[in-house]
């Protein structure tokens, strides 16, 4: 964290990177509105950093200049009106070679040049881990940065929450609500999964919260056997149906992740199938019908609450005080009751997983939840 004495800021760029998140629109009205009120102008970078390394992709133009009447009636809106992308780390940039093969490139000396160019005194950049470690090397290399936190996965560290993570869980439990009815009707075995890539917070939030009697987090090697006992245990019961919740990241015990994708250069690799995985195990070890619902993206779409909107509107303006104040390499986090800064440096390259001590994953097993250990 740093206070150097720099020029006064006149004009200061966002950007919107990684995966979107409900609410994001609602930080860039924020910011935008916060900087005018000091006098500032805003301009917003597309796709990330994409807009300045690749303008070639923009007739209209990869920066765009923000008022306050182009960002007026956008905080309620999902997605962001920037676009975003998780392809474009502007320090490992995919570059094709003339051979065909495909390189990583450093590229971030053309964004500082950009920036020093056009007058562009500070950025705010929002984003998860990835976009957040990117803003802290741009700061090191001295750009006046500060971060926002954003993710509906609640992976970061040093902020109580993220923006992105309420409505997320909302959603899901919402589904997990709708889904108890008809697994009942049929006395099926319902398997949802649900995103959050290596940390289960959506999965056990959001399965505590719609009454789920499985809980299958990347945090927790999981055993099958564990999962069809608690099944067979119901319908001994009289309760012919079992909802079971899986972060996309959930490993077994003896096994390993189920990944879609594999890593490359550019982009990391993509996890899911699990659900499917799972669904097909227990319908076969168990004999019931067991099917699966991947919520997938639907998790990341959609109006943000009023929590989700009303943490980004603190954090867009956190965002633009900090600036005011001479702050840079810091990210706005959320401690309540306030919001206060924290160093990128003990953020960038860190991860937030569920604590085994963690008072929801307690309340979960007090409640009889099964967790696969």
């Amino acid at each position: 964290m740093s206070n150097p004495t720099r020029r006064p800021i006149r004009r200061i760029a966002i950007c919107t990177g990684g995966g979107d998140a409900p609410g994001l629109n609602a930080v860039i009205r924020a910011t935008v509105s916060a900087a005018a009120n000091r006098g500032w102008e805003c301009v917003g970078i597309r796709d990330g950093f994409n807009g300045i390394l690749q303008p070639e992709r923009y007739p209209k133009g990869g920066v765009v200049h923000l008022t306050r009447d182009q960002v007026r009636g956008i905080a309620h809106l999902g997605g962001t009106i920037l676009g975003t992308t998780n392809k474009g780390d502007p320090l490992h940039f995919p570059v094709k070679m003339a051979d065909g093969t495909v390189v990583e490139t450093d590229r971030s000396h053309e964004i500082l040049a950009y920036f020093e160019r056009e007058g562009i005194d500070a950025l705010v950049s929002v984003g998860g881990d990835g976009s957040l470690t990117i803003a802290n090397e741009l700061h090191r290399k001295g750009l006046r940065v500060v971060g926002v936190p954003k993710t509906i996965d609640n992976d970061l560290d040093k902020t109580f929450t993220t923006f992105g993570f309420d409505t997320a869980v909302s959603f899901a439990t919402e589904c997990l609500d709708r889904l108890h009815s008809t697994a009942e009707s049929h006395q099926r075995v319902m398997v949802v999964e649900v995103m959050g890539r290596y940390a289960g917070w959506i999965a056990l939030h959001a399965g505590i919260a719609g009454g789920a009697h499985a809980i299958l987090i990347p945090e927790i090697a999981y055993d099958l056997d564990k999962v069809i006992t608690k099944i067979h245990e119901r319908d001994a019961e009289g309760r012919m149906y079992t909802l079971v919740v899986v972060a996309e990241g959930a490993q077994p015990r003896h096994g390993h992740r189920e990944v879609l994708a594999p890593a490359e250069i550019g982009h990391a690799e993509r996890l899911g199938g699990i659900g499917e995985h799972i669904a097909k195990e227990l319908g076969e070890r168990t004999g019931k019908d067991a099917r699966v619902v991947v919520l997938g993206h639907l998790l990341r779409g959609g109006s943000p609450t009023s929590f989700d909107r009303l943490a980004a509107l603190r954090f867009g303006t956190a965002a633009v005080r900090a600036l005011e104040e001479g702050l840079s390499g810091i990210m706005v986090a959320l401690a309540f009751p306030n919001v206060n800064y924290v160093s990128l440096e003990e953020v960038a390259g860190r991860m937030k997983a569920v604590p085994p001590d963690s008072d929801t994953l307690q309340t979960g097993r007090d409640l009889g939840v099964c967790f696969g250990d």
